[in-house]
């Protein structure tokens, strides 16, 4: 989103007033470089000081990175996995292909090439075995994180979004009892398409799990509850990766979404490499003398017939235009006051493909040009390559703190090692922390504003069962882990002197708390946990109390509760 006070005249009638630029996506480009839009006035700054041949760029007036979202607690951390196929690593080729027994399908005027790169994958050559290997890995991926968790998917475009979604279904739509598991949102499902929107980005609905799409969940889509974002198409753009994963860095306190999961298929993660910089090439504005002209004529490429109404443009630099202008009845077309050099001439018409190309234009003199248009193929033609052996090549997992670095698994430990001990120096003061409810509160917080996220530890140790007190010492103590399930059993052998202090009722009651934290931790045991099943037909708070006499005696209940689950006895002093 950008905006000027320019916008409706406003600059016209508040020109001496300041004019604000803000954007969420800078772009520098050679069609548009937003700094120096924007940033005319800001000083000019070295792009390397250690390497002044490289320019000189404007800084903004002010700048917040996804670093410092990340660490001001606005925008979730990420987890990346990068995976990669067989012919995504080695590419294909058709001969290799044909020899393994996989059958080639060519379209009428389409002319093959011997080799082909995944940027050419489901746009010039499509690849079922491919898709079918990557969705076969993501279906395995979700039943380990959770086959509930929302997850949008980005592919190349309709045909291939339709594909994923299709075999997502098929995957998880029986088990789940679903028949809108995974949906394709794409232009096309019209009506179908935005109700299937509303329901996924909605909270309260628990399905489509899964959406795919080709474009339309790039932007202006509000998805907090999104918690995976998967990459199956190739894209060279940083700002349209920007846009992309913006969709997962919601933060979401009502499913407890403070991190997600980026899992790419394309190499697109490389380019988090230019997420916080801004552009580093030295952008030129055009030089006069402005005494170059250029014409031309546009024309259908097959028959020759001359374009009418075919818009046309002159790109001289980032931000500097002329045009569009209309082709006359002759098809022609004149730019004057051009600078003399490189130009890019834009043309476009209804139903031809559209051109852009470099042009030289010279100072004092005219240039001349013919400007042929192909007509636009009905529907997409692409190669099919079917039965081909595809499998994954290799799998790598890093984590970003919010500095940005990125972390491997390993270093991501010794971050959270030393997160951790700097926060409880021993595994005393870890207990100590842990047994009080407003103190753990704190230190999770504090955690998580690192990038700690229990979670992802639990994820990265494959322990996901595990108590996460117990991860946390075991990460920095070296501790045995202990999964909820042991202690709930431990808790129950060693603490019948504990339950024979209470009547029967209250027992029950202590029993039960037992078995929340069994299944969702010690996070559970906190009052609230009296307003849902069982103890709400039990009468709640207000008469479970009683069997505890009184409010007070109930709390001292929960809290004893949650100490007597982690013995003094545990802990080295």
């Amino acid at each position: 989103m950008s905006a000027t006070a320019q916008v409706g005249g406003l600059g016209v009638r508040f020109k001496e007033a300041i004019h604000l630029g803000m954007t969420a996506t800078p772009k520098q480009d050679e069609n548009i470089d937003t700094y120096e839009y924007f940033c005319q006035e800001e000083p000019q700054v070295f792009i390397d000081p250690d390497h002044p041949e490289k320019g000189k760029r404007r800084t903004a007036a002010y700048e917040y990175s996804l670093g410092r979202g990340i660490e001001d607690g606005f925008l979730a951390t990420y987890k990346v996995h990068r995976v990669r196929t067989t012919v995504d690593k080695d590419g294909l080729h058709l001969e290799n292909a044909i020899e393994q027994g996989a059958e080639v399908f060519i379209p009428e005027d389409v002319e093959p090439k011997q080799y082909y790169t995944p940027p050419q994958f489901e746009r010039e050559i499509t690849l079922p075995d491919r898709t079918k290997t990557m969705v076969n890995h993501l279906a395995q991926l979700l039943r380990k994180f959770g086959i509930w968790e929302k997850t949008m998917v980005f592919c190349v475009d309709i045909e291939h979004a339709r594909l994923v979604a299709k075999l997502l279904q098929d995957e998880f739509g029986p088990e789940t009892g679903l028949d809108n598991y995974a949906v394709p949102i794409v232009s096309e499902e019209g009506a179908e398409a935005r109700q299937w929107l509303e329901d996924f980005v909605s909270p309260d609905k628990k399905a489509p799990v899964v959406a795919t799409t080709a474009e339309l969940l790039t932007t202006g889509v509000d998805a907090p509850p999104c918690r995976n974002i998967v990459f199956m198409k190739t894209i060279s753009s940083p700002l349209l990766f920007k846009q992309i994963i913006g969709r997962g860095s919601r933060i979401d306190k009502a499913t407890d979404k403070y991190w997600f999961r980026i899992i790419d298929f394309t190499g697109v993660t490389r380019l988090f490499d230019e997420w916080d910089r801004p552009g580093q090439r030295l952008i030129e504005r055009p030089q006069g003398p402005f005494t170059a002209s250029l014409s031309g004529r546009v024309f259908h490429a097959q028959t020759g017939q001359v374009i009418v109404g075919a818009r046309v443009s002159v790109r001289t630099g980032p931000n500097t235009q002329q045009g569009p202008i209309r082709t006359d009845k002759d098809g022609s077309f004149r730019f004057e006051k051009l600078p003399a050099g490189t130009v890019t001439l834009i043309v476009s018409a209804p139903g031809f493909v559209r051109r852009e190309f470099k042009v030289e234009t010279l100072a004092d003199q005219p240039v001349d040009i013919d400007v042929p248009l192909k007509p636009e193929r009905k529907g997409a033609r692409k190669i099919k390559v079917v039965g081909l052996t595809v499998e994954i090549a290799d799998e790598a997992i890093f984590l970003v703190e919010s500095t940005g670095q990125q972390l491997t698994l390993e270093q991501y430990r010794d971050y959270a090692r030393q997160k951790i001990i700097r926060a409880a120096p021993s595994r005393k003061t870890l207990r100590e922390i842990w047994v009080k409810p407003e103190r753990r509160q704190r230190f999770l917080e504090e955690l998580r504003r690192s990038n700690i996220h229990p979670e992802v530890l639990a994820e990265i140790l494959s322990q996901n069962e595990a108590d996460m007190y117990d991860l946390l010492a075991h990460l920095a103590f070296g501790a045995p882990i202990r999964t909820r399930n042991e202690r709930a059993m431990a808790f129950r052998n060693r603490e019948q002197a504990f339950l024979r202090r209470y009547s029967e009722d209250a027992r029950q009651v202590i029993l039960a708390l037992l078995e929340k934290y069994r299944a969702s931790g010690v996070e559970e045991l906190q009052p609230k946990v009296f307003s849902i099943s069982p103890f709400r037909e039990w009468g709640g708070a207000f008469r479970i109390q009683n069997w505890f006499g009184g409010a007070e005696g109930l709390a001292r209940a929960l809290e004893e509760i949650q100490e007597r689950i982690y013995p003094k006895e545990e802990v080295a002093i």
